[in-house]
């Protein structure tokens, strides 16, 4: 083989052992399985949360199931581990985070919103300014809670499997940020 043919074979090994065991979207990837705890979660989808008229791209989200599906709710109301990773593709501030949950919580927790009142003020109390590049994970764990990590730092745990099924509907249930965003965490797109 020519020197100048290995070569270029040589560049598309590599690019495609690259892609091997992982999901790209929007320049951001994940990989196609995590473990937490010794659960094998699968990578159920990544979607994209856009925002304003203009449809600025915020953040590239991914979904780990225990077993992948596309059903939002049940999803949400399982009890089984899951984890809901945010890479940010540009800078947020702390008061668009909050009013975000804020907001998320008020269209999907209905009449029983006052119960959630104080779990939404302590997540809020752990949120941060996020830049370009800054990942926030959130981890349900059945009988444990909702493990809340920002930049790479465990803030706490929410108890109540009730709070991790409002929390996941915010991007799983009928009133999403974006709908593309619904559609590729369900592995619609």
């Amino acid at each position: 083989m020519r020197p100048a043919a290995s070569t270029l074979l040589a560049a598309v090994l590599a690019v495609t052992a690259s892609g091997l065991g992982a999901m790209e979207r929007d320049g951001v990837s994940y990989p196609d399985n995590i473990t937490v705890d010794g659960t094998e979660l699968a990578l159920n989808g990544l979607g994209t949360r856009e925002a304003t008229l203009f449809r600025v791209n915020v953040y590239v989200a991914a979904l780990y199931l225990e077993n992948p599906g596309g059903n939002g709710p049940a999803i949400c109301a399982s009890e089984e581990t899951k984890r809901l990773v945010l890479h940010f593709v540009r800078d947020v501030g702390e008061s668009d985070i909050t009013s975000a949950w804020a907001e998320g919580f008020i269209k999907n927790a209905g009449n029983d919103l006052p119960r959630y009142e104080d779990r939404v003020i302590t997540l809020n109390s752990w949120m941060s300014p996020m830049s370009e590049g800054d990942r926030m994970t959130f981890t349900y764990r059945p009988g444990t809670g909702l493990e809340v990590s920002v930049k790479g730092t465990v803030m706490g745990t929410i108890e109540g499997s009730d709070f991790q099924e409002v929390f996941f509907l915010i991007w799983l249930g009928d009133d999403p940020p974006n709908g593309g965003l619904r559609d590729g965490l369900l592995g619609r797109d």
